[in-house]
């Protein structure tokens, strides 16, 4: 990444310099704590040493955080203020060999930021004995070596520090060897000459103690192996020699050479080199070659896990004697590790109704580099409604800017960008998902600002007239809406004794049926409200229309019967064509087309004597009245409506020509006609029925007769009679009498129920039959029975009858 990609960065990008921040680094701590603690062990109590209230540390959600590590080696107790032990702490692979170990540790608090550094410093304990590369050391020397030579031996090695680590040396007693130590130098001291007649060989017992309570100690076999020549021990051209090297070198590459030279010749004089005492970790960093000395990578350099190496190099001739150098490396830093960002803290989700500027996030930027290679700048896109604020070191309080409303976004992808001031730079991101949290902030809006049901009267109760919809943008139960009926009356009654909502679908339902001619319309108000805490609502006003239907017959008022009396109407003699003689009057409790009345005479004494107006009512002479009109006329008026289908009522209308009263008849004499008629009614009826019996009786015998001759197989059980459709036109007599000349079948309808009958001839197959047209009836009285239902449906039987002549 190049130097130009700065310049694409905002000026809000923040320079993280612990210089800078320091002064805003509250009160330090600091605790000494022994190595490999029990886990749960208090360290010290927090809360108390800061002068913290502990509902501070709840409220606040202090916490500890640890620079550069991802183990958590304490936490605290935000019950009780403690820093206790959550992890077995090892100094020596925290440490190594640094005289001191500290264990940095970040106290933080939010709301607002605050920042306290609480260091701990680990105390070794002795907790490694000292050891030896070797457990067997072998040694070749001459006997004619001198007294006071002195042969090197690897020192001691203890991972403990300070007094823990080794101290002393002890040499088991024997006659010829003594110990000398300086420096950490062992050397074995020839006190007495050798005689290699009398012991060719030796082991002598080294000891290595340290100065821990309690002491440990390490212990090696040294074989000492008496030579007849004399021998001269290898030499460094140097005791201490010193590397600088790269982190991230290759490997193989070389790091130094060392050389010793022995002034002995031939096999006594070959050098070999290896190393002396390594750890562990450095067995597979580094190796050398045996005959020249040098020394190449062959493992991880890492600046950031090891900065400095220091080891021991071994010369061996020959026959075994030996001598030591030390190398020191010193690891150099490159910007090799980009800068790595830690949410630490993320209030999730934001309620919308945050105010700007407050604080929603703490983030954390971390570059293991050293030097410039660790400066961070870090930055956030800039459509989003949040910004970092440098707060304490290298922390950044993510805040809002502006007002969040979950109903036009509802989360953010927010992308944090840290880059190092290296070269070249390094950077790094980080995306951070934020939920807005819906606050009940929208009341219910209905889709409409009013609604008009339509219904028809006669409705059935608990049918649908209309629904209502009212949106709410909040989330979950803040936009559940609930549909319910606001408390009023309509005419009187209360709302809910005509109404009912669906409280979950907005369906409004008739509770009853309406009746067009009470009320044609009413209003009702609907709320919405939604289930938030506060719970908000809105109203809408529903219109109901209330449609006729045609369900009321017209109402003549005149004439009106009374009782069993009648109302009857004088008529001039001398009355002329088009004079007025009465009028209709009928009203319809409908509306519109249903309430359109017309008029018409269905019966009348002389049809052409009387009219009467299709939309007036007004009854007039058609003509004038003649000498031979009949003084009493009758009139049978129907009065229909215009609805569908089309309703009706009846009304007879009396009418006496007479230009006075002296000459009208007693009214008895109306009555005596209407039982005349009841009379003629029941002769009829006998009439009829006698003749029915007789030719049914007729047609039973004449069929057995026809079966028996031509059908013998064709029984009959009873008489039964045979449609003419089953009998041909002309039916030849098999008794050879001769041929019936005609047949004749009539259709015969009779009416059951009724005091009238029809009698009624209609079809026949030949043309002496009576037309169709032609029928008995009984006549009827002069003057109808004015309170009798004119308009009673009757039953009627149909009946084919066949006749053979």
């Amino acid at each position: 990444m190049g130097d130009k990609g700065f310049s694409a960065l905002r000026p809000g990008f923040c320079f993280v310099s612990f210089i800078l921040m320091l002064n805003v680094v509250h009160g330090d701590l600091s605790y000494s704590i022994q190595e490999e603690m029990k886990r749960g062990s208090v360290i010290g109590n927090i809360a108390k040493d800061l002068g913290i209230d502990l509902r501070t540390l709840s409220s606040r959600k202090a916490r500890v955080d640890f620079e550069g590590t991802q183990q958590r080696y304490c936490d605290m107790n935000l019950n009780t203020g403690d820093l206790i032990t959550t992890e077995r702490i090892d100094r020596e692979s925290l440490c190594g060999k640094k005289p001191s170990c500290v264990l940095v540790v970040d106290l933080l608090l939010e709301n607002p930021l605050e920042l306290h550094r609480v260091s701990l410093h680990v105390q070794d304990v002795n907790d490694n004995s000292p050891k030896f590369k070797k457990m067997l050391i072998e040694m070749e020397i001459w006997e004619s070596a001198e007294k006071g030579n002195r042969f090197s031996i690897e020192e001691g090695h203890d991972a403990d520090i300070g007094q823990n680590t080794v101290q002393r040396y002890n040499l088991q007693k024997n006659d010829n060897f003594i110990l000398a130590v300086d420096n950490n130098k062992v050397e074995l001291v020839l006190e007495n000459k050798l005689d290699r007649e009398k012991q060719k060989e030796m082991n002598l017992l080294l000891t290595a103690l340290d100065g821990g309570s309690p002491q440990k100690s390490g212990t090696v076999v040294i074989h000492v192996t008496v030579l007849d020549a004399n021998d001269n021990a290898p030499v460094f051209s140097q005791a201490v020699y010193k590397a600088s090297l790269p982190e991230n070198s290759p490997p193989d590459t070389v790091v130094i050479n060392v050389s010793a030279t022995d002034a002995d010749e031939g096999v006594n004089g070959d050098v070999t080199y290896d190393f002396g005492h390594l750890t562990d970790d450095d067995v597979n960093v580094f190796s050398i070659d045996h005959k020249t000395g040098e020394i190449r990578v062959t493992g991880v350099i890492d600046f950031e896990t090891r900065s400095y190496f220091e080891m021991r190099i071994e010369a061996k001739d020959g026959l075994g004697l030996t001598s030591y150098a030390k190398v020191m490396i010193d690891v150099t830093d490159v910007n090799d590790n980009a800068p790595v960002i830690y949410l630490k803290s993320l209030t999730h989700p934001i309620p919308e109704n945050v105010s700007p500027g407050a604080e929603v996030g703490i983030i954390n930027v971390q570059d293991r580099d050293s030097e410039n290679n660790r400066q961070v700048r870090c930055s956030i896109q800039q459509n989003v409604p949040f910004k970092l604020v440098p707060s304490i070191k290298n922390y950044y309080s993510l805040v809002t800017t502006g007002q969040l409303d979950r109903e036009l976004v509802s989360d953010y992808n927010i992308t944090i960008t840290a880059t190092d001031e290296g070269s070249p730079p390094l950077s790094s991101s980080k995306t951070v998902q934020l939920s807005v949290a819906d606050i009940n902030d929208n009341p219910p809006v209905f889709e409409e600002q009013s609604y008009s049901a339509y219904v028809t009267e006669n409705n059935k109760p608990g049918s649908t007239l209309c629904s209502v919809t009212a949106r709410d943008p909040d989330w979950r139960q803040n936009g559940t809406v609930v549909y319910s009926l606001l408390p009023g009356e309509v005419n009187g009654a209360q709302v809910s004794s005509y109404l009912s909502v669906n409280g979950d679908t907005g369906v409004i339902h008739a509770v009853r049926s309406f009746d067009y001619e009470h009320f044609r319309s009413f209003k009702v108000h609907v709320m919405a409200r939604d289930n938030g805490s506060p719970p908000l609502s809105s109203n809408v006003t529903v219109s109901v229309f209330i449609s006729d239907v045609n369900d009321n017959s017209p109402q003549i008022l005149y004439p009106a019967p009374e009782g069993n009396s009648f109302m009857t109407e004088l008529v001039p003699k001398a009355a002329h064509g088009g004079s007025l003689v009465s009028k209709v009057i009928a009203v319809d409790a409908d509306s519109g087309q249903n309430a359109w009345l017309s008029y018409h005479i269905v019966k009348s004494t002389d049809p052409g004597l009387f009219t009467i107006g299709v939309h007036s009512g007004e009854i007039r002479t058609q003509r004038d009245i003649s000498e031979s009109d009949s003084m009493k006329q009758n009139l049978i008026v129907a009065v229909k409506d215009n609805g569908q289908p089309s309703l009706s009522a009846t009304c007879s209308m009396y009418l006496l020509i007479s230009d006075n009263l002296a000459e009208v008849p007693e009214l008895k004499d109306i009555s005596y006609d209407e039982k005349n008629s009841k009379l003629t009614s029941y002769l009829i009826i006998a009439l009829v029925s006698v003749s029915t019996f007789f030719l049914t009786f007729i047609i039973i015998i004449l069929g057995v007769r026809f079966c028996r001759r031509r059908k013998p197989r064709m029984l009959f059980d009873g008489a039964v009679a045979i449609p003419s459709a089953y009998l041909p036109p002309n039916y030849a007599d098999v008794d050879g009498t001769g041929t019936l000349r005609s047949t004749y079948n009539y259709d015969a309808y009779l009416t059951t129920g009724s005091r009238t009958s029809d009698f009624k001839f209609v079809t026949s197959y030949n043309d002496n039959t009576l037309p169709a047209d032609q029928t008995l009836r009984k006549s009827p009285s002069d003057f109808a029975d004015p309170f009798e239902d004119l308009q009673a449906s009757e039953e009627v039987g149909a009946f084919q009858i066949s006749v053979f002549v």
